[in-house]
């Protein structure tokens, strides 16, 4: 099928062979945005290479998805509720987005809910697969601590997160109930600056031990950043070279 300069459709196939056909109106948007030194996120063109020059987040509501749930999450959120008596303090909310089931806990719960996740029969996630961060500049909270749980025997998975502040970046650790947590903690810690009260050696573990800072929090700095062999630096971004 082609597409004709007004913008319908040519069954004859006489405006041309090559497919689609776009009409000047709609490549003018992407040459207009070309222009203007802007890409289609609203960055800025010109030599930062960091994938970070002026994308603005947007915000998403912080709301929890309404029962049913469908599949399986009805029936696990159940079990957990009847399992656990802090459910109803300490479940913020409960997000089912693209086949994916997400718990957002209050940060004194985790260890608590983790024990009962792998103790009772009816939950059985046998296994903590990854302790990751992400960081939220926009938010109060801005820390989050996000846990990936796996039940080998019923094959499901069920996503935990909790967020905490700069200032009281605590968070209890969870090796005493999944060992696996040992290193993904001390990534997090390293990265983000999320404490694991309780972890048995919370050392950096990709980091030197003095470094100052954790690399992947938003304000952390993108160049200019003193490297500890050879006596080299990073340049900042707007320094580095332009490959346009």
């Amino acid at each position: 099928m082609t597409v004709t300069p007004s913008g319908e459709a040519d069954p004859t196939g006489a405006a041309g062979t090559g497919g689609v056909h776009l009409t000047p109106s709609a490549v003018t948007p992407a040459e207009g945005v070309a222009k203007s030194g802007q890409d289609l996120f609203g960055a800025v063109f010109g030599s930062d290479t960091s994938g970070f020059g002026g994308l603005v987040p947007r915000a998403a509501a912080e709301l929890s998805t309404s029962r049913p749930y469908g599949g399986w999450f009805d029936e696990a959120v159940d079990a957990l509720e009847a399992a656990w008596p802090g459910f109803g303090d300490n479940v913020l909310r409960v997000v089912v987005d693209r086949g994916e089931i997400t718990l957002q806990v209050t940060p004194s719960s985790v260890l608590e809910l983790a024990t009962v996740l792998r103790d009772d029969p009816n939950l059985r996630f046998e296994l903590l697969s990854s302790v990751s961060g992400v960081d939220y500049p926009a938010r109060a909270a801005r820390l989050h601590a996000v846990y990936h749980f796996t039940s080998m025997t019923y094959r499901r998975r069920i996503r935990v997160e909790a967020a905490v502040t700069v200032d009281d970046p605590h968070l209890p650790s969870v090796c005493s109930v999944y060992p696996t947590a040992d290193f993904h903690e001390r990534e997090t810690w390293d990265m983000f600056g999320i404490v694991f009260d309780g972890h048995p050696a919370l050392t950096r573990i990709l980091m030197p031990d003095d470094w100052d800072g954790h690399p992947q929090r938003k304000d952390y700095p993108l160049g200019g950043i003193p490297v500890e062999y050879k006596g080299a630096s990073i340049p900042p971004p707007d320094e580095r070279r332009a490959y346009a």
